[in-house]
């Protein structure tokens, strides 16, 4: 997620901190990159010039020109400016006062609204409220069939109709059933187009009219870089948008009018999609967002995803397993089935801090398909062979080889990192020992 951006701006404070104390010329040259990385990403000109020049006034207010700290104070106005572009916290939920709230999903044809109304039914749920999902684009029967079958994916209840029956009506429709149903939420998966025009926007304002939703979101295609701007704004103009949501920020996009959309067009960006899985929406936290893009990670996030995705008490015993060094082959099955529940491996990296500063190349190389190949050779070895790994001799490891299709070097790889992460937690349990008795000593 505008992985282009961090290295760019991490690269330059990176500089900063070398040099010490600060002229007025460090600060000039510093933001006059910030700006080629910001417009290099997509950023609005006028927000990217806009930016720096408050970055600047304050940086003159703060007076750091001379000072030994000048580089945490300029990473600090640029941290806090950048949540101020992004607005500053996050946007509640408009919940209806009467079930049920009604979520209005609009966006031009191929932005991804349809795997979006499916992503937010599943973000709802772990909110404990129940959905209904409305097939209101019924001009591509095959958008109709792809939510149904999204929504069984995600166990929630899809209203169609193929019968003839106007967009406007079926919403309606879904409406009505959601009250019977007695369900929290209507998501209402309406039709786009390939450009905004009357049509459209005529058939968007009766659907509006019948189910009078609470949030009214914009679906954005990141990879369209500042076209989504004008796009959003021309929705803005007729719809009064509630918020905006980004899908495909987990690819290499540039991904900059996250940063203007809030600013040119006054509406808060709400979710990201940062995958093709069910669950690969995320909620938008200005404050974060502004964090990951200076390289400070998103510690917050992966706490949250850590705790929906492991129980506190298998945390627990996993925890004591390791500081005694009882590292073995089955922990670490369970430690992978823990961070598929989190997520694809890419995003989960991409949340820890300084991370902009390890090597393309290197992140490359820790991927999902690695973490599956490590799993296969460890689910051809027998029971015992994983609870005990030391039992695993030549033969055994020619066999473990052959079941895994991976040379027998591979196995040899994996038992020794193995055995250094015993070695490690070892050590890391003498040491935190060690570091008890001398406080209690002290006491």
């Amino acid at each position: 997620m505008l992985d282009n951006l961090t290295r760019r701006i991490s690269g330059v404070f990176s500089r900063l901190r070398g040099k010490g104390k600060l002229s007025e010329a460090d600060v000039n040259e510093m933001l006059q990159e910030v700006r080629t990385a910001l417009l290099e990403a997509d950023v609005n000109f006028k927000v990217a010039k806009a930016f720096v020049n408050s970055v600047k006034e304050k940086a003159v207010g703060e007076d750091v020109f001379g000072s030994l700290s000048a580089d945490q104070t300029i990473i600090k106005i640029v941290r806090d400016e950048l949540v101020e572009l992004l607005g500053q916290e996050e946007t509640k939920f408009n919940w209806s006062p009467s079930l049920p709230t009604v979520v209005l999903l609009c966006g031009l044809q191929g932005s991804g609204k349809t795997t979006t109304a499916a992503k937010l039914a599943k973000w709802l749920e772990k909110q404990g409220k129940k959905s209904m999902l409305a097939a209101c684009d019924i001009a591509r029967p095959a958008a109709v069939k792809q939510l149904e079958v999204l929504g069984e994916q995600v166990g929630v209840p899809v209203y169609s109709l193929l019968d003839g029956t106007s967009p406007p009506q079926i919403a309606k429709q879904a409406l009505e059933r959601a009250k019977y149903l007695m369900l929290d939420v209507l998501i209402v998966d309406t039709a786009g187009r390939l450009t905004i025009d009357d049509a459209l926007m005529d058939e968007l304002h009766q659907v509006h009219k019948n189910v009078q939703p609470s949030e009214i979101l914009l679906v954005l295609d990141s990879t369209t870089g500042q076209e989504a701007v004008n796009v959003a704004q021309a929705f803005h103009d007729r719809l009064n948008l509630t918020g905006a949501i980004f899908t495909k920020l987990d690819g290499d996009t540039r991904g900059g009018a996250v940063l203007s959309v809030r600013q040119v067009t006054g509406v808060p960006v709400r979710f990201t999609g940062v995958g093709e899985g069910v669950d690969a929406l995320d909620q938008f936290y200005p404050s974060r967002m502004a964090e990951r893009i200076l390289g400070f990670g998103d510690v917050m996030g992966l706490i949250e995803q850590a705790e929906m995705a492991i129980q506190k008490e298998d945390a627990e015993d996993m925890q004591k397993a390791m500081m005694g060094g009882a590292v073995d082959f089955n922990m670490l099955l369970q430690s992978f089935k823990f961070m598929r529940k989190m997520g694809p491996m890419k995003n989960i990296m991409s949340k820890l801090p300084g991370i902009s500063q390890v090597p393309e190349e290197m992140l490359d190389q820790v991927n999902d398909e690695k973490v599956n190949r490590i799993e296969a050779i460890i689910l051809s070895m027998t029971p015992k062979e994983r609870g005990n790994p030391d039992i695993i001799n030549g033969s055994r490891r020619k066999r473990i080889a052959a079941g895994s299709g991976v040379g027998v070097e591979d196995v040899n790889a994996l038992l020794q990192q193995l055995y250094g992460m015993r070695k490690q937690m070892k050590q890391f349990s003498k040491l935190e020992k060690r570091l008890k008795k001398d406080k209690r000593f002290r006491r």
